[in-house]
């Protein structure tokens, strides 16, 4: 049978190989930590699951509209209201199969073959491969501790082409749990604007921000340029990462051709999880969600410290998400032996960064602090004696 040549480009998402490693050898008998995958260990809020239950006595669960259920839409909206000060027009909230269906209709709206895009390495690697998988020529732009593993507009402008058509960014992203300033990011979609590029900004952990230095609740990048396509999600602020439920929010005219390609892709998101979810949006929910987050914060110290303790720098400090970028080139494995040994001998999963890119993958690996803090503490324990042990190999004579 003849695979195409597209999914024979496609590389394997570590991250989830890694877990499948981890599986095995659960089912053999072993304890095995999972940082691997940025997956809250919360579950959806109870009003969420209470609502789904109620909702499963119901025979009748017909599709929705491919753009969502009206309701839904119109409290995704609300939302951008209330924690932003944002309006957004609810005709411009497109209701999607996850975060992942989003960015697949975005990229299938917006990219022709040939097309340049910028996108900073590290970055989620499957952003990178929808826009590959629909022709784009990804142009990954190296980045590092200085820039907080982040674009700025002078990297934009220094790799900025005739042939660049648009932009990708993920703020805070994964895998390094660094945001982008809100000044920065208008200054970079003020230029990619001037030179008639679109801008797809992946806010699927703008929830999980820390404030700024005075105070003020981290912003959506609509707040500057209402003409960027923004996508986010259920499944990490929400904690709702098996339902399969995100959205996106674009420009009014881009509508009819999401609608037209989610009709023919996936004809509309799961319908019980679109009913559940409107429960996200109730004081109550809102109220869990923001205890934890604080949770997170209070993970992140502990990881933090504990990595500090080990011996396992990071670089540059995570101000959202539940992500941290871990130097390990001072073990004197790169990043793809360093997680295969820590799996093997200390049961410990991480995802190499050789997941996220080429300029820091083979030095960096991403630990998930999503985890409980009972198995941070364990899993922290095993990477010390792990990486005490390479230290002792090394012996005094080599650092």
């Amino acid at each position: 049978m003849k695979v195409s040549q597209r999914a024979q480009s496609i590389t394997p998402f570590l991250a989830m190989e890694f877990g499948k490693r981890a599986a095995e050898l659960e089912a053999a008998g072993h304890r095995v930590i999972r940082f691997n995958i940025g997956e809250p260990d919360f579950g959806a809020p109870p009003a969420v699951r209470a609502e789904l239950q109620r909702i499963a006595a119901d025979t009748a669960l017909p599709y929705t509209g491919a753009l969502g259920l009206p309701a839904l839409r119109e409290a995704i909206a609300g939302f951008y209201q209330q924690a932003h000060g944002v309006h957004v027009a609810p005709e411009r909230v497109v209701v999607t199969a996850g975060a992942s269906a989003a960015l697949l209709l975005l990229t299938a709206a917006l990219v022709d073959p040939g097309d340049e895009v910028l996108v900073g390495d590290p970055s989620y690697p499957c952003n990178r491969q929808f826009l590959s998988g629909f022709g784009a020529d990804v142009r990954l732009v190296p980045t590092d501790a200085a820039s907080r593993f982040q674009l700025d507009l002078a990297a934009v402008q220094r790799h900025w082409s005739p042939r660049t058509q648009g932009l990708m960014i993920a703020t805070p992203s994964n895998p390094t749990g660094t945001s982008v300033p809100a000044a920065e990011l208008a200054a970079i979609c003020d230029w990619a604007r001037a030179h008639g590029a679109w801008r797809i900004i992946d806010e699927i952990y703008l929830n999980l921000s820390d404030a700024d230095a005075s105070g003020q609740a981290a912003q959506t990048v609509l707040a500057a340029d209402p003409g960027a396509c923004v996508i986010n999600s259920f499944s990490k602020y929400f904690g709702m990462t098996g339902w399969r439920l995100g959205w996106a929010v674009v420009p009014e005219a881009l509508v009819p051709a999401l609608e037209r390609l989610a009709q023919n892709y996936y004809i509309c998101a799961p319908t019980p999880a679109q009913l559940a979810a409107l429960a996200c949006f109730t004081p109550a929910s809102i109220a869990v969600c923001e205890a934890r987050k604080q949770e997170f914060s209070d993970r992140r110290a502990l990881v933090l410290q504990g990595l500090q303790d080990i011996g396992l720098p990071v670089p540059v400090k995570p101000d959202g998400a539940f992500y941290a970028y871990i130097d390990v080139s001072g073990t004197g494995l790169d990043a793809m032996a360093f997680c295969e040994r820590a799996l093997q001998e200390a049961h410990v999963a991480l995802t190499p960064g050789q997941d996220f890119g080429t300029c820091s993958g083979a030095t960096h690996v991403r630990l998930s602090y999503a985890a409980s803090r009972e198995d941070l503490q364990e899993g922290l324990a095993r990477l010390g004696r792990f990486v005490s042990g390479l230290n002792a190999r090394k012996g005094p004579n080599h650092g």
